[in-house]
């Protein structure tokens, strides 16, 4: 049964893989790019100081960090423990995928630390700005865009997108739960 999901992810991914279009590269590259998503987020971050001050903002940037490198953390229990090699490691698929980025990364793949960081920063400020109800879908749709990058880009299968979206959706509501809970007076939702 793993057996077979694993050989239809490969095969999804080398369709995925195999739809890109080099004049279409630099958008991916660019959704890809950590840079990205922080520049995203600290938009978010200077709109909360505005409404709540600078010391609101300020646990609000924390927290988001402390809420990324926790994710960054638990991603990579996840890749050392499972060994899944990515798609650009993966002897079997030389010469039937594009590999778009000038390097493949690390060695594992499992889960997508992109796809995990992005879900958890889309869930977690989605729910700090609850009341802009059309924000969630924007940012989830932002997140799937950066998690599919991986799978454009080469470096990840779609399992590892899907699972690294599950886990940070899991992470960034819980932690919201959490911070919610202990620190509503200093952090107050939008």
């Amino acid at each position: 049964m793993i057996d077979q999901l694993l050989n239809w992810d490969i095969q999804l991914f080398l369709w995925l893989n195999g739809l890109g279009q080099p004049s279409y590269d630099f958008i991916w590259l660019l959704l890809s790019e950590k840079a990205t998503n922080v520049v995203v987020y600290l938009i978010f971050v200077f709109a909360y100081a505005k409404r709540y001050g600078a010391r609101a903002a300020f646990f609000l940037f924390a927290s988001a960090a402390i809420l990324v490198g926790m994710t960054d953390q638990i991603t990579n229990i996840f890749k050392y423990g499972f060994m899944r090699l990515r798609p650009c490691h993966t002897p079997e698929l030389d010469g039937l995928m594009r590999l778009v980025k000038d390097s493949c990364g690390g060695k594992f793949s499992f889960f997508s630390g992109h796809s995990s960081n992005s879900f958890a920063l889309a869930i977690y400020f989605s729910l700090m700005f609850a009341r802009m109800k059309w924000l969630k879908p924007i940012l989830i749709l932002f997140a799937g865009c950066i998690a599919y990058s991986r799978v454009y880009l080469g470096v990840h299968f779609p399992l590892d997108i899907l699972c690294g979206a599950l886990a940070g959706s899991l992470l960034g509501y819980t932690f919201f739960k959490t911070i919610n809970s202990y620190f509503k007076k200093v952090l107050p939702t939008y």
